[in-house]
């Protein structure tokens, strides 16, 4: 089961994306572009939202993993399906982005939409379950990808 512990900062983008390509099982390479736009997304709300920009303050959360985000990805099986499945962990404030994020209005024209507000919605079309818990000052976001064959 690959992880990676990172500071959760903005530049650490990149080094979660290596981890990826590094990391996704060998014949699965199809799924990387959708697996780090959504992890991409995700990691941004975290430095966003549970650090509130502000992770090297010491603030809230775990006194000894605040500032931090986890990212990890394991083989999984819902309902006899294969599945890849990619979790971002942090000790920020809780943030839940599939209820609090609002919904956008994808009816509009892209002129007449505001800017951003898309990111969750994207992660939830990309990805085939997506669920969120929060609890003991951590906060677990995980991904669900359908994979096209085991790989156990």
């Amino acid at each position: 089961m690959p992880r990676i512990l990172l500071p959760a900062r903005l530049e650490n983008c990149a080094v979660a994306m290596a981890f990826l390509r590094e990391n996704l099982a060998e014949g699965h390479e199809d799924m990387l572009g959708f697996v780090e736009l959504a992890v991409e997304e995700l990691l941004v709300n975290v430095v966003n939202y549970a650090y509130a920009g502000r992770a090297d303050s010491g603030e809230g959360g775990s006194p000894d993993k605040w500032g931090m985000l986890e990212l990890g990805l394991r083989q999984a099986s819902m309902d006899d399906q294969p599945f890849l499945c990619v979790w971002i962990r942090d000790w920020g404030a809780p943030f839940d982005p599939f209820l609090n994020a609002p919904k956008p209005d994808t009816s509009l024209d892209a002129e007449d939409r505001p800017l951003g507000g898309l990111g969750v919605h994207l992660v939830r079309n990309v990805s085939a379950h997506h669920c969120y818990s929060g609890e003991d000052g951590e906060n677990t976001i995980e991904l669900y990808f359908k994979m096209p064959s085991w790989q156990g």
